[in-house]
């Protein structure tokens, strides 16, 4: 046996000798005779970021299991006390594999160090956590749950309170140096047998979910309530949430679509839990043809974000991110809302132009909700990022939150279905007045992550001197805060950057396309064509082409 085995074994059985679940101790001990399935779970420990933790549910510092929630718990804790934080540490979890004792055994690790911990009473969607962060006057939040990741991944992400995240950040993810330093105070935490654990916490009772309800439904408007909604909450949570807070704003109840109602955190009807995904919304989209609905919206699992459908030429058609956020935007400022409109660097140019016609203040922040939520110019009223996250109602919650950006969706199609019109439509009316900003992403993905940078490096050492025929008009590179450079012509453009979760390098494209004269549909295939083109000719730039 080599000396690297050897050294692996023995990391493993010191492992087992402190890890506090006994399937988990078992676990390790069937591979102890596998150096690769060893090497692979001892690579290092699973990090701890702005996104907080997530990754595979198995055993082992590199991945998701009860002795490495125990250290990323106690870590918190003690950061939290040594930051002087005051308040409940407030805990919610989605119906994930684990979900739910790793947040019970999160209160244990806060009860143990003299923190209050608050449970929320039943698996429930990541906005409820952010909301009662905020409600509570909690230090932290802490929210189990892998959004739409794969069945089997779970994560940890941690949520400020005003205390420790002021004004911007109350209620919010965290954001540098606070992930250093709770990254920190987790390696220091030594071995698990040291960790006090005290009582189960306190478990809520309904009165947050209530109230959050409640706020939701607040968001909306008075105006037409005429519309018929198929919905799926895709094996998650967020079903329950959003029937009540449709109905407490007197909408009529979504149609469900029955296979996916039910949290299952198999997810056995779609081959990857996003609504973006190609296939993921066919049963949703059948439903939604069948029962002659409006509109349709998808929740990912843990209902943070929101996908729509419209009708287009006999069938039904999936909104892109920022063909929501635009309709959105257009919706709160046709409302009167005025203040600061804000997205990412990786979303259409679409709101800028928007917000420059009408006179409202716009910022644009890296990607992320942790970013968005803490734009600054002026008080933030909305936030959205192209991966189908929408911030409606920042003083409710400073995230992105999928129950009330289907409310207001719900709310903007049934004004325009007393019209006569649909979001298409509305859609249209953006083209015709801004152009039409039509957007696409070219994916990367790589075995090796070395790939990465050595693809980004080769860009940014040659990068092209024209896009479809037009010379750049800038070359951004935002080293060193953000591994990042973007592409600029006069009517396109391509950011380019490492994913943050998955190993891949994405590349974020546009173009505008005038309509003129000419009908819209006429503007939106050669924007298409166009767009077909901006991804072969960066593809190739990445050394990628054909």
């Amino acid at each position: 046996m080599s000396t690297h085995a050897q050294s692996l074994i023995a990391q493993a059985e010191a492992w087992i000798a402190d890890d506090p679940d006994p399937a988990s101790r078992d676990e390790l001990r069937a591979v102890l005779d596998d150096p690769a399935e060893l090497a692979d779970r001892f690579a290092g420990p699973l990090t701890f970021g702005t996104a907080g933790l997530r990754g595979p549910l198995r055993a082992g510092p590199n991945g998701m299991n009860l002795a490495v929630v125990t250290g990323a718990a106690a870590g918190l804790v003690r950061w939290l006390d040594a930051q002087g934080a005051t308040g409940p540490l407030v805990i919610g979890y989605d119906a994930r594999h684990g979900s739910r004792a790793f947040a019970e055994r999160t209160a244990r690790v806060a009860t143990g160090a003299g923190r209050e911990a608050l449970l929320l009473p039943r698996p429930l969607p990541t906005p409820v956590l952010a909301f009662a962060v905020r409600r509570l006057g909690a230090a932290a939040g802490v929210m189990v749950t892998a959004s739409h990741n794969p069945p089997r991944d779970n994560g940890y992400k941690v949520y400020l309170g005003n205390g420790l995240g002021g004004p911007l950040g109350d209620g919010a993810q965290i954001v540098p140096p606070a992930d250093a330093g709770i990254s920190d105070a987790i390696r220091a935490v030594g071995p698990l047998a040291g960790v006090p654990l005290g009582p189960d916490g306190t478990v809520l009772d309904e009165e947050i979910v209530t109230a959050y309800v409640t706020a939701a439904a607040g968001t909306v408007s008075a105006g037409s309530r005429d519309l018929t909604v198929a919905y799926t909450p895709m094996h998650g949570v967020g079903g329950p949430v959003l029937a009540a807070a449709f109905e407490a704003a007197g909408f009529a109840a979504p149609v469900v679509v029955a296979e996916q109602a039910e949290p299952d955190p198999d997810f056995p009807t779609v081959a990857f839990p996003n609504p973006e995904e190609p296939g993921a919304t066919d049963l949703l989209l059948a439903l939604a043809a069948s029962s002659g609905a409006d509109l349709a919206i998808a929740n990912d699992p843990d209902a943070d974000r929101c996908a729509v459908a419209v009708p287009a030429g006999g069938g039904w058609r999936m909104l892109r991110g920022d063909e929501l956020g635009a309709l959105l935007a257009d919706a709160l400022i046709r409302r009167g809302t005025d203040g600061l409109f804000a997205t990412t660097i990786v979303s259409s140019s679409l709101l800028r132009a928007l917000c420059a016609a009408r006179g409202r203040a716009y910022d644009e922040t890296l990607t992320g909700f942790k970013w968005i939520v803490r734009a600054t110019g002026g008080e933030l009223v909305f936030g959205y990022e192209e991966a189908l996250g929408y911030c409606v109602a920042p003083d409710l919650v400073r995230d992105k939150d999928g129950i009330t950006a289907a409310l207001l969706a719900a709310e903007l199609a049934a004004a325009l279905k007393r019209e006569g019109r649909t979001l298409a439509d509305r859609l249209d009316e953006l083209a015709a007045e801004f152009g039409v900003h039509a957007t696409d992403q070219l994916s990367v993905r790589v075995q090796d992550l070395s790939e990465i940078a050595t693809m980004m490096a080769a860009l940014r050492a040659a990068s092209p001197a024209t896009l479809l025929g037009e010379p750049l008009t800038a070359a951004e590179d935002l080293l060193p805060d953000a591994d990042v450079l973007i592409l600029r012509t006069a009517s396109a453009r391509a950011v380019v950057r490492p994913s943050g979760t998955e190993p891949k390098l994405k590349a974020y494209l546009e173009v505008i396309e005038p309509v003129g004269d000419a009908p819209v549909p006429a503007a939106r295939d050669r924007a298409t064509s166009r767009l077909a083109t901006l991804r072969t000719e960066i593809a190739t730039a990445l050394g990628r082409g054909a």
